[in-house]
C-alpha cells in the first residue's frame, strides 16, 4: 500500500508540472487517439469527467462526442448514495458547482446510474496495458463499477481510460475490488487491455 501511494503521488506531482500549452496539445492528440476506439462510435450514453489535479483533459473528446450527439454525463456525489457515483446530463454552458473534493459536477440533476451508461471516459493516476488502474484512493470508480465483475456476457458500461503516456506503468498489483479498464488512451496510444 506504501509503494502505491508513493507511486501515486509521484504521478501527480508529474502530471501537475506538464505546462499548460503541453497539456493541451495533448489533449487534443488524445482526442484523435479515441476516435479508433470501437465502442465510441456506438455508444449514446456517455460519461466523462472534468480534469482535477493534473488530470488529462478530455473536454476535446467530449467535443468531437456533442458534434457526433452523443449524451455525456459527468459523475456526481449524491447524499442518498454517497459512497457511489451517480451521473448527470452535462452539456456546454451548463452551469457547475465543486463538490466537497473541490471537482466541479453539473447544478442540473437529472440523474443515471452507471448501468444506464454506454461508455465513462475514466480519470486515473496510473495504469498497465492489461486495465489495470490505480486512481485517487477513494474507491469511488471501484464501488460505483464494481457490478461488471459479476457481469458473464453482457459488458456495459465499457471503461475507457484517460491519462498521460507518462502515467503509463510496466504493471500494476491488482486487490479484488478493482475494477479493469477495457482500454487506455493516451496522447500517443490506444491500448485495448489485454483480457
Amino acid at each position: 500500500m506504501a509503494d502505491r501511494q508513493a507511486l501515486r503521488q509521484a504521478i501527480r506531482d508529474r502530471r501537475r508540472a506538464i505546462p499548460a500549452a503541453t497539456a493541451e496539445r495533448f489533449a487534443h492528440r488524445l482526442a484523435k487517439n479515441a476516435r479508433h476506439y470501437p465502442f465510441l462510435l456506438n455508444s449514446r450514453h456517455i460519461a466523462g469527467f472534468l480534469p482535477a489535479d493534473g488530470e488529462m483533459d478530455p473536454l476535446p473528446l467530449m467535443q468531437h462526442l456533442w458534434s457526433l450527439g452523443k449524451r455525456i454525463y459527468l459523475p456526481v456525489l449524491v447524499p442518498f448514495k454517497g459512497d457511489h457515483l451517480w451521473f448527470a446530463r452535462f452539456e456546454p454552458g451548463d452551469e457547475l458547482v465543486y463538490n466537497r473534493y473541490g471537482i466541479l459536477e453539473p447544478v442540473r440533476r437529472d440523474l443515471i446510474k452507471a448501468t444506464a451508461l454506454d461508455l465513462v471516459l475514466t480519470p486515473l493516476v496510473a495504469f498497465d496495458t492489461r486495465g489495470h488502474r490505480i486512481g485517487m484512493g477513494g474507491g469511488y470508480y471501484d464501488r460505483s463499477f464494481a457490478f461488471l465483475q459479476r457481469r458473464t456476457h453482457w459488458r456495459k458500461p465499457r471503461l475507457l481510460g484517460i491519462a498521460y503516456e507518462l502515467q503509463k506503468q510496466r504493471a500494476i498489483g491488482v486487490d479484488h475490488w478493482d475494477i479493469p479498464l477495457d482500454a487506455i488512451v493516451t496522447e500517443y496510444a490506444l491500448y485495448t487491455a489485454g483480457k
